[in-house]
């Protein structure tokens, strides 16, 4: 149970959908398993649902380039936001593969909270209160109106992840 100000207010939030992405990366298999060009090589995709990472393997760079394309097509389909697909470094992998592993950004992490409460603050907006709470913000002002600002200069900035807003109450 939420502790209820009184006071207008929304949740600021940034999440993937998991079962959208297990869409996506089956689409994408079966894409590969199609392509001419993959046709032979070592390409593969793991989706880890309880770890939120997706691993890409190829036979060289160019093939983990055009394995990525491919997800990625199938992500922006799925409408799954590519912000939140963190791509780690290439890896040397077993037989002379290359990998790429790709963490899922659920939540909005620590320092991008901290950048979206300073941006508002910045803004100098009368009676808005940012709040951090865990991986997520709560926006409370007794204006309907401010609310409606913050919300659209949020939209407008980029803090490296999705931005979705939700929970609103009176």
């Amino acid at each position: 149970m939420r502790y209820h100000t009184g006071m207008p207010s929304f949740d600021v939030t940034s999440a993937v959908d998991l079962q959208e992405v297990d869409n996506a990366v089956n689409q994408a298999r079966k894409e590969v398993s199609q392509r001419y060009d993959f046709k032979g090589s070592k390409a593969a995709i793991d989706f880890d649902r309880a770890a939120g990472t997706l691993t890409l393997t190829a036979d060289d760079e160019f093939k983990l380039q055009a394995l990525w394309e491919v997800v990625e097509t199938r992500m922006v389909r799925r409408k799954v936001p590519l912000k939140n697909l963190k791509r780690g470094e290439i890896e040397r992998g077993a037989n002379d593969t290359v990998r790429r592993v790709i963490t899922l950004q659920q939540g909005i992490p620590t320092e991008a909270a901290r950048e979206i409460v300073k941006f508002i603050k910045d803004r100098k907006l009368k009676k808005i209160q940012p709040a951090i709470q865990g991986d997520q913000l709560r926006i409370s002002s007794p204006s309907r109106d401010e609310l409606q600002s913050v919300m659209a200069l949020l939209r407008a900035e980029d803090f490296g992840v999705e931005l979705q807003f939700g929970n609103y109450r009176e």
